[in-house]
């Protein structure tokens, strides 16, 4: 499955951000694709949208005229599912719905060679179910993009239960020569990065519900301890109908264990049609400014932020913890996935070794003895490691 394989090995299917996305990082490591959309709109949008950045990659001197017109030759697109028959390699991007995907993956079964490897770019749904409805789920993968996909280095390569060793041997084969970040993640609710970042949102949203703090405080703690963006930033940026529902899929998916409940405030903006920047208004009003004024932020002083943002910390310090427990993923893996998929300014593990297990250990169950909540309860690793005076190996 390299790149001189077959000169129409690699197809997409969907021609929205995402799969535009990982068809031009396709094509940028050398292959022919095939695009596919049964949306001829979408195709021309995607056609048009890459012609710009092409242009704007050929102003600032980063590519060719040349290599610009070549990439951009690579990609043919079709709406017609059978155009994709002869490919090694499709990709699934569509909309997320287990219903859509899993008959678009039936469907694919009566056109295309066994050998050929299925892989779905969802983010939440389970990649054993899918491959459980079809003929040959040994060849069927979850290979999860970041948005934007040219830009964004992690990919999740999420294996099903039923998937061959050899298919993720292959993938991470071909997404090293992509230049990718790939981590391995077993297929549990969320994988690795929408499993360890709830507590980012949750315990946000959960702070501003306390109603002590505004949203541009909360986000004020977040930066000052390295992060790009807050958590009301980014779930503006990101869209609140995406998040919510993600955290919907991730809380049912889990037997609604509280850590992972969904808060009011979130459905509350998706019913308000507030999603964030694509709708000009979301946390923020898109002048940029807060929904509410509020002059909560004009008078914290730098220990009510370090408060906030100890709270939130300790509790995706704690959800990565528990995810090297479960062997969700590698110490290293998880790390990755982190500063690599949603730009944290470093690991939570070694966030975890930095502030002291100690610490992280007795935020949690000063938090867990005041609210009383399941939500609060350290992971048995934490406590493990704790007696032992441990910290972790990376």
């Amino acid at each position: 499955m390299t790149k001189t394989d077959n000169l129409h090995s690699i197809a997409i299917i969907g021609a929205g951000s995402m799969g535009s996305g990982i068809a031009q990082v396709a094509a940028q490591a050398g292959h022919s694709v095939i695009l596919f959309d049964t949306n001829k709109g979408a195709l021309e949008r995607s056609q048009k949208d890459l012609a710009k950045v092409a242009e704007r990659q050929v102003i600032k001197g980063r590519w060719t005229q040349e290599s610009s017109d070549a990439l951009q030759e690579r990609i043919k697109r079709t709406d017609n599912l059978k155009k994709v028959t002869g490919c090694a390699l499709i990709i699934e991007a569509i909309v997320e719905n287990f219903e859509a995907k899993s008959s678009l993956f039936q469907k694919l079964e009566e056109i295309v060679d066994s050998m050929t490897i299925l892989a779905t770019n969802t983010s939440s749904l389970s990649v054993t179910e899918l491959a459980g409805k079809l003929n040959h789920p040994e060849r069927f993968i979850g290979l999860h993009f970041f948005n934007p996909a040219p830009l964004m280095a992690l990919v999740e390569i999420v294996p099903a239960l039923q998937t061959d060793s050899s298919v993720v041997d292959q993938c991470q084969i071909l997404m090293a020569q992509w230049k990718k970040s790939a981590v391995i993640a077993k297929d549990t609710p969320g994988f690795i990065v929408n499993r360890l970042a709830r507590p980012f949102y949750g315990e946000a949203l959960r702070i501003a519900e306390e109603g002590v703090h505004s949203i541009e405080t909360i986000d004020a703690a977040m930066k000052a301890i390295g992060f790009r963006m807050g958590p009301f930033e980014l779930m503006d940026l990101i869209g609140n109908d995406v998040n919510y529902a993600v955290t919907c899929t991730v809380f049912e998916a889990f037997y609604f264990d509280p850590r992972y409940r969904p808060s009011l405030i979130q459905k509350q903006h998706v019913g308000a049609g507030w999603l964030g920047k694509k709708t000009g208004r979301g946390y923020y009003v898109y002048d940029g400014k807060p929904a509410e004024e509020t002059a909560d932020l004009a008078t914290a002083d730098s220990t009510q932020l370090m408060i906030i943002s100890n709270r939130i910390l300790s509790l995706l310090i704690n959800e990565a913890a528990d995810a090297l427990r479960l062997n969700i993923a590698s110490a290293t893996d998880l790390e990755t996935a982190m500063t690599k998929g949603v730009n944290y300014p470093k690991g939570l593990l070694q966030w975890a070794n930095d502030w002291g297990i100690e610490k992280v250990l007795g935020t949690l169950e000063t938090m867990q003895q005041e609210y009383g909540e399941e939500r609060y309860r350290p992971s048995p690793l934490l406590k493990l490691m704790d007696r032992k005076n441990a910290s972790f190996n990376l």
